[in-house]
C-alpha cells in the first residue's frame, strides 16, 4: 500500500528475515566477527543468544547468503520440543538425506555416511539451529554426539546454535551440558541497538527500496523509536511500518512525532506491541548493585593470627585479600554505572532515594580502604615476625 504512495519497490520493514536488509550494528559487527572466528575453526559449537527480535534470524539469512557452497554445505532447522531421537530426524531431512520415520540408527547412518562423502569432498559442513532454548538436555546431547563424527583427526560437522537469552542461562548452568560447554569455541549475545544506530537503521532499509527523501522524517521520532522498543530491531521494523501505512492512508510526506504517539497508541490498545519495559525507580535500580557491596563489605577477609602463620598462610591471605578486594571494587564500578542511568532517566521524585544510596556508598568505600589498611598491617608485622622467628635460628 505504502510502497506505491511512496514509489518504494519493496517493503523495507517485513517481518521477514532478509540478507538484503541486514544492518551491521555494533553488536551485529561483534557476532559476525565471533562467527568468522569460529568457522574458521571448523570444529565445535558457535553459540549466538539474544532477545526476541533482537536480529538473530537476519544475522543468520545474512550468513548463508554468503557462505561459499563450493566449501561449506550448510542446512538449517528450527526446533521446538524434541527429544533427542526426533531431532536426529530433523538433522537428516534437513541435509536432504532419506531416513526411515522414527529409525534412529538408520537417520545416523545416513548423516555419517553423508559428512564422510562431503569430506571427501572437500566440503565442510555446518549445522544452524534455531530456537535452541526448546531443546531438552537429551536433545543437545544427540548434537554433541553428532559433533563426534570424524574422518581421521579431522571433524566432520559444526553446529551453530541460536537462542534466547533463556538458553544461555541453561547452557551456562546446567550440570549435565558441561560436555558441551567444553566444545563451545565461540559465543556471543545479541544486544540492542545503540540509540545512535535507530536512525541509520532506518534510513538503511528505506534506501535499500529506493526512497528519495519522501517521506522525511521528523528528528524526534528516532529519539522517541529508541525510548519505545529499547533499540530492538524487530520492535522498530513493526512501528515504522504502521507509520508508513498511516502516512500513506492521510497522504503525509513527513512523519513526525504525533503520528509516532498514535501509532504507539494503537499497537499498545490492539496488543501487537510490547513497549520497552519503564525504568526502574532509582532505588530499585540500584538495590541489587548496592546489596552486593554491602555483603562484599561486611564479610572482609579473614587473617589468620601471626602466631600461626606459615609463608604458605601468608601468600593464601594475600590471594584470598586481593580476590575479594576485587570483587568488591567490581561491585562498586556498577553500582557505580546503574547510579549515573539512573540519575539520567529516573523521575526527579526518586533522586532523593538515589543521592541517599550514593552516601551509603561512599561509607561502604571508606570501610573497604579501612579493611585494606588494616589487612597490610596485619600482614606486615606477620612477615616481620617470621624474619625475627628466621634470625634467632639462624644466631643459635
Amino acid at each position: 500500500m505504502f510502497d506505491n504512495f511512496y514509489g518504494f519497490h519493496g517493503r523495507p520493514f517485513q517481518l521477514t528475515p532478509d540478507p538484503a536488509f541486514f544492518f551491521e550494528s555494533l553488536t551485529h559487527r561483534k557476532a559476525l566477527s565471533y562467527l568468522g572466528y569460529g568457522l574458521a575453526q571448523g570444529e565445535g559449537f558457535i553459540v549466538i543468544t539474544g532477545e526476541v527480535g533482537a536480529g538473530k534470524s537476519t544475522l543468520v539469512a545474512h550468513l548463508m547468503a554468503t557462505i561459499d557452497r563450493q566449501r561449506l554445505t550448510a542446512a538449517q532447522i528450527v526446533t521446538s520440543k524434541l527429544d533427542g531421537a526426533e531431532l536426529v530426524q530433523i538433522v537428516a531431512q534437513a541435509f536432504g538425506l532419506p531416513a526411515g520415520a522414527h529409525d534412529k540408527v538408520a537417520a545416523l547412518g545416513a548423516i555419517e555416511a553423508f559428512l564422510h562423502e562431503e569430506a571427501r569432498a572437500g566440503r565442510r559442513c555446518l549445522l544452524v539451529v534455531d530456537e535452541s532454548q526448546n531443546l531438552s538436555v537429551g536433545a543437545l546431547e544427540e548434537l554433541r554426539m553428532l559433533s563426534n563424527f570424524q574422518l581421521g583427526n579431522h571433524p566432520l560437522l559444526q553446529i551453530l546454535l541460536l537462542g534466547q537469552p533463556e538458553f544461555r542461562t541453561n547452557l551456562q548452568g546446567h550440570a549435565q551440558l558441561e560436555q558441551l560447554r567444553q566444545r563451545v569455541i565461540a559465543a556471543h549475545h545479541l544486544e540492542a541497538m545503540e540509540p545512535g544506530e535507530v536512525e541509520p537503521y532506518v534510513m538503511h532499509r528505506l534506501k535499500l527500496v529506493g526512497w528519495n527523501g519522501n517521506p522525511a522524517f521528523e528528528p524526534r521520532v528516532f529519539a522517541e523509536l529508541y525510548t519505545a522498543t529499547a533499540g530492538v530491531p524487530r520492535r522498530i521494523n513493526q512501528i515504522v511500518n504502521r507509520m508508513l501505512i498511516l502516512g500513506a492512508v492521510e497522504q503525509r510526506t513527513r512523519i513526525d512525532g504525533v503520528m509516532l504517539a498514535q501509532v504507539l497508541s494503537e499497537l499498545t490498545a490492539d496488543g501487537g506491541l510490547q513497549l520497552a519495559a519503564p525504568v526502574e525507580s532509582g532505588e530499585a535500580a540500584l538495590a541489587p548493585a548496592l546489596q552486593r557491596v554491602a555483603q562484599q563489605a561486611e564479610s572482609p577477609p579473614q587473617v589468620p593470627p601471626a602466631t600461626a602463620v606459615g609463608l604458605g598462610q601468608i601468600e593464601a591471605a594475600l590471594a584470598q585479600r586481593d580476590a575479594q578486594i576485587a570483587e568488591l571494587q567490581q561491585a562498586v564500578i556498577e553500582l557505580a554505572n546503574q547510579g549515573d542511568v539512573a540519575l539520567e532517566q529516573a523521575d526527579p521524585a526518586h533522586h532523593t532515594a538515589i543521592e541517599a544510596l550514593q552516601d551509603r556508598l561512599a561509607n561502604l568505600e571508606s570501610r573497604l580502604i579501612e579493611q585494606d589498611r588494616t589487612i597490610r598491617h596485619t600482614l606486615t608485622m606477620m612477615i616481620e615476625w617470621i624474619e625475627r622467628d628466621e634470625a634467632q635460628r639462624a644466631a643459635a
